[in-house]
């Protein structure tokens, strides 16, 4: 069965300024204040909760400052406050709902631990459109490692060899390469045309063009 699995930050949410706003809750308590901005510092948000702490206690000249403790805090905060910032990108439930209609498979593998993101896409309203969400610790391992890419496939019911992955990221170009499967990389995530330098199989500009792309590829 031909499916398509779809990372999430970056590729079907703008998920940066629940991410920032997060971070910068734990500064905040911390007494520093706001510390990242949620446009400058966005690509870095979706490098994940440890990346923004990172780069934040860096430019406090504290090293690697207490990241370990923060994270949970981070997390709990985000959890909070999930969908306060994110919306959807432009087209997105046209263009997945028109793929089911079309008889392919749809799925969801990210690097957001599995609890978030199925919180996150329930209060989108969109959850019921995928067959599967693989998050990040849904398995021992995650992207770039294809485990949770296979899984995510079989989970909605396809087949890794007539499957694809949409995403925005490096790790989402490696992924898809480890799974021997093509991969789709939007231009309107953090990195923008900047993706193009990675070599995937297409690039997507506009969900409007996703069945298009899809069918090129996998049929």
């Amino acid at each position: 069965m031909r499916t398509v699995i779809f990372d999430l930050d970056g590729t079907l949410a703008d998920t940066s300024g629940d991410l920032i706003a997060a971070a910068n809750a734990c500064f905040r308590g911390l007494g520093h204040g706001d510390v990242l901005d949620p446009v400058t510092d966005q690509s870095t948000a979706f490098r994940g909760g440890r990346a923004m702490l990172q780069l934040g206690f860096d430019r406090l000249g504290s090293g690697s400052g207490d990241i370990d403790g923060q994270y949970p805090v981070l997390l709990q905060y985000y959890g909070q406050n999930i969908d306060v910032y994110t919306r959807l990108y432009p087209g997105v439930v046209a263009a997945v709902g028109g793929l089911v209609d079309a008889g392919y498979k749809v799925g969801i593998c990210t690097n957001k631990p599995e609890g978030l993101a199925e919180t996150l896409m329930t209060r989108l309203g969109v959850r019921a459109l995928f067959g599967s969400l693989v998050g990040a610790d849904t398995l021992p391992v995650r992207k770039p490692d294809p485990a949770p890419y296979h899984a995510a496939v079989e989970r909605a019911g396809g087949v890794v060899a007539q499957s694809l992955l949409v995403g925005d990221t490096l790790t989402d170009r490696e992924t898809a390469r480890a799974a021997g499967v093509a991969s789709v990389l939007v231009t309107f995530g953090p990195d923008g045309r900047d993706v193009t330098r990675l070599n995937p199989e297409a690039l997507l500009d506009n969900y409007a063009d996703l069945a298009d792309v899809v069918a090129s590829l996998i049929g």
